[in-house]
């Protein structure tokens, strides 16, 4: 595992990450299954966990709480976000701060995730939603200041809505937040436009999230594909997306060298980029924790494949379905 710096924080973190999403209630989730594969990517070098109290209605981080619990002698990373006080995924234009996330709500749910981390401090709070006119009222900021000051927090983040990466430059450029979590990968690479460059000038850590396309980059989509009833994917993957989907990735079939998989090339892709700290895919089973992992050892793409990888960018717009 090759570790890089976490921004301004000067946290060295492992550059593959563990998001921790389907763990909180995806079909197909049980969590002893959960909590091994955790402890194995603890034992292969993984230091940086991202959960969400929105992740199970807390259920994600109390399994991360009992991962740190188990390993006393290691520093492991903790990643977690608010959820928006009005429950709507993404943030809508001219939703106000005191609609999603007034100051005595931020207080309210770190203390929440806290008691479900069993820890004392969280090293990064993101707001899991964010809108980048908030930059102007400056109570949320306020409320970081002091939960660092009490030593609840060490850093501050935002969770960039899907394909807005534009809708978080000014909150970097302000100089408030630490880190920014966005969709970056072979198909999303506008935050290399104007948000990457920002976080360069800024020293704000990058996290690189949805790292194979909500499942498209595993290439093990289909026309057909399905899942159970109450499954998220149901309600992205609407037929007019998944065919869009399962067209791109099969025309980068070709692309695979001989002994590489997709996902493999999928995340080595993101390694290509200097400025992302960390990427989290989504891990729930042993032999995903060990083949992700391993893309560290191998490192980024060769620069020809890399190169070719970029004529696969894919501009997307939010939908009622994009969520």
């Amino acid at each position: 595992m090759r570790y890089r710096r976490f921004g301004r924080t000067g946290w060295m973190v492992s550059e593959i990450g563990y998001g921790m999403w389907g763990m909180g209630g995806w079909s197909g989730s049980e969590d002893a299954e959960s909590l091994n594969s955790l402890q194995l990517a603890v034992d292969l070098g993984c230091n940086f966990f991202d959960t969400a109290w929105a992740y199970g209605d807390g259920h994600s981080e109390r399994l991360l709480g009992q991962l740190v619990k188990a390993n006393p002698n290691r520093r492991l990373y903790i990643a977690t976000k608010i959820p928006p006080k009005n429950r709507i995924w993404p943030s809508r234009r001219g939703f106000t701060l005191d609609e999603v996330f007034p100051p005595e709500y931020i207080e309210e749910y770190v203390h929440k995730s806290l008691e479900n981390l069993g820890v004392e401090t969280i090293d990064l709070i993101q707001f899991h939603v964010w809108e980048d006119d908030w930059v102007q009222d400056p109570r949320w900021a306020k409320k970081l200041d002091e939960l660092r000051d009490q030593g609840l927090i060490r850093a501050a983040g935002i969770s960039i809505n899907r394909w807005e990466p534009w809708n978080g430059v000014k909150a970097v450029r302000s100089g408030l937040i630490d880190a920014v979590q966005v969709i970056y990968n072979i198909f999303d690479q506008n935050p290399e436009d104007e948000l990457f460059p920002a976080c360069r000038e800024m020293d704000v850590a990058v996290i690189a999230r949805v790292p194979f396309d909500e499942g498209t980059l595993t290439g093990t989509l289909t026309l057909d594909s399905k899942w159970p009833e109450g499954d998220w994917r149901n309600t992205y993957f609407v037929p007019e997306n998944l065919k869009a989907s399962v067209e791109r990735a099969e025309r980068l079939r070709p692309l695979i060298p001989a002994g590489m998989t997709m996902p493999e090339m999928a995340l080595r892709f993101i390694l290509n980029e200097p400025t992302v700290s960390t990427i989290i895919p989504g891990m729930r089973k042993e032999h995903h924790v060990r083949a992700n992992i391993a893309c560290s050892d191998d490192g980024p793409l060769p620069a020809d494949l890399h190169q070719a990888l970029r004529a696969h960018r894919w501009d997307r717009t939010p939908t009622e379905w994009s969520q």
